[in-house]
């Protein structure tokens, strides 16, 4: 499956910061500390990123994770009940995420990390479970993995070769 660019410029993106870790190189005269800024950004709307900014500074490792993250957005098919078309599972590194479509006034019902991503990508009704390993970066990833690929139903009846009614029974 081929993934189109999204052009970001054009999204009104919202950003929230995931983790800050301060990283530490050892070298000969001393320690090098610097700031790792894991950021999610979203426009509220189907659309949603992640990445990783490095540097110095706190402010600075957030921008530039912040444009990261602006580089690698993703669509998200969503139903008409604000929620995903069907159940998936994520997978990045060790940690898998499941991703469970909900009917109308369950909420967001996640954990913090996969929390970030939903609430960005704009899904009202959803309920996940986060499997596997607890890194932060990786449950990021995994939703967004899964995100990616939940289909809508055009797209799974055109893949079959059937109709929408077919597929939705």
């Amino acid at each position: 499956m081929k993934q189109e660019r999204i052009d970001a410029s054009q999204l009104e993106l919202n950003e929230k910061v995931v983790s800050i870790k301060r990283v530490t190189k050892v070298v000969k005269g001393g320690r090098n500390m610097r700031f790792t800024a894991l950021v999610v950004v979203g426009d509220g709307n189907g659309h949603v990123g992640a990445g990783l900014g490095k540097a110095t500074e706190i402010p600075e490792a957030i921008r530039k994770g912040k444009e990261d993250a602006a580089k690698n957005l993703i669509t998200v098919a969503l139903d008409d009940n604000e929620s995903i078309t069907h159940d998936f599972i994520g997978k990045f590194g060790g940690a898998s995420v499941l991703l469970k479509k909900a009917p109308e006034g369950t909420g967001v019902i996640a954990g913090g990390p996969a929390r970030a991503v939903i609430e960005m990508a704009g899904i009202k009704n959803i309920r996940t479970k986060s499997l596997g390993s607890n890194n932060k970066q990786n449950v990021v990833l995994a939703t967004i993995d899964g995100l990616r690929q939940v289909k809508t139903p055009e797209e799974v009846a055109k893949l079959r070769g059937k109709s929408v009614e077919e597929i939705l029974g």
